[in-house]
């Protein structure tokens, strides 16, 4: 396992590329084996669904089968995109150095000690130019993108460019937690291949495959509030979560009166490096129960439902600019209530 830090890796635990199971989406794993079966593929394909239920493992896993299967009419016999670990083109995936895959995602700032807050547009072109190349197996080209969400307009349309007019034997794995927000432009060429959640008994399933240290309660307590998110399951899982859960939600309820003191209190919980899983948590319950409201209140004046939209866009932007320009977080926790409150009075 890299010491390198990596937005998409959850500390502890196996990254997608390295992972070998696939739990819980067997519908969406044999709808990109038989089109690759029939050999008239789409050239591009969003993989859509909450964060953390395995979007980015299903794309290393069918890029480990198409790299280690380049010709279609071999693959009739596979019931599954399974290839053995040993196998040259999965080691390569999994260590990073398969010359014919590109990945896409953000990366370390100059400091390296934050993440930028944006797939870089650098990136984005030097991957346009990987597909001008000739792939190096005589194959297959293939990019993961994980996630499309991290694009800013400037990479959206760079990788728009070789969408529109991709080379032949090219493969693009866009992994996108909110497919309804990317350009319409983009998903206009991709074929939409949408994730559910995962049940609490595959969550837990699949928690367990990665970190086997983890008590069995502990995964399942956690995977009971986690909406389907391995990922959630497994921070839950370790830290206070739960409880923090807990106190978030008895802060909402009140709403829009806000007790103070318990905000200043869960501000305190999510502060410095030690509240970094908690900060998380955080931001991921926030944005479930502001989800729910939306769909809750669909009859409701349209200006009331904008409000909350407003929250929250304005919650996650300001979370973004948290993370990015390391901002302190009470500041944050704060006004998102203060904006609550008032959304609430509406």
């Amino acid at each position: 396992m890299s010491d390198t830090p990596e937005i998409d890796r959850l500390d502890d635990t196996p990254h997608p590329r390295e992972t070998a199971a696939l739990i819980g989406h067997d519908a969406a794993e044999r709808a990109l084996l038989e089109a690759y079966r029939s050999g008239r593929i789409h050239h591009a394909w969003i993989l859509g669904g909450p964060e953390g239920i395995g979007k980015a493992t299903l794309a290393y896993r069918m890029a480990k089968f198409v790299l280690t299967h380049p010709d279609p009419t071999t693959t009739q016999d596979c019931t599954d995109l399974a290839v053995p670990p040993q196998v040259p083109a999965a080691r390569q995936v999994a260590s990073q150095s398969h010359v014919d895959l590109k990945v896409l995602r953000r990366t370390l700032n100059d400091d390296r000690k934050s993440f930028g807050a944006v797939i870089k547009v650098e990136d984005v072109r030097q991957a346009v130019a990987f597909f001008g190349s000739t792939a190096g197996g005589g194959g297959w080209r293939i990019a993961i993108v994980d996630a499309a969400d991290d694009f800013n307009a400037a990479g959206a349309n760079a990788l728009l460019k070789v969408l529109e007019e991709p080379p032949a034997r090219a493969l693009f794995l866009i992994v996108s937690h909110q497919p309804g927000r990317l350009l319409p432009t983009i998903r206009s060429r991709c074929r939409r291949l949408t994730l559910e959640a995962l049940s609490a008994d595959d969550t837990v399933r699949a928690a367990a495959l990665a970190r086997p240290d983890l008590p069995r309660p502990a995964l399942e307590g956690a995977a009971r509030i986690a909406q389907g998110s391995v990922r959630r399951t497994l921070v839950l899982a370790e830290g206070e979560g739960v409880a923090l859960h807990q106190a978030l939600l008895a802060l909402l309820a009140r709403l829009p009166d806000i007790d103070v003191a318990a905000v200043h209190a869960l501000a305190d919980r999510c502060a410095g490096k030690a509240g970094d899983a908690n900060f998380e948590l955080m931001l991921a319950f926030l944005e479930d129960w502001l989800h729910e409201r939306l769909t809750v209140e669909q009859g409701a004046p349209a200006h009331r439902l904008a409000r909350w939209a407003e929250v929250w866009d304005k919650a996650r932007d300001a979370a973004r600019d948290v993370e990015v320009y390391n901002l302190e977080r009470k500041p944050f926790v704060l006004s998102t209530f203060s904006m609550l409150a008032r959304a609430s009075r509406s």
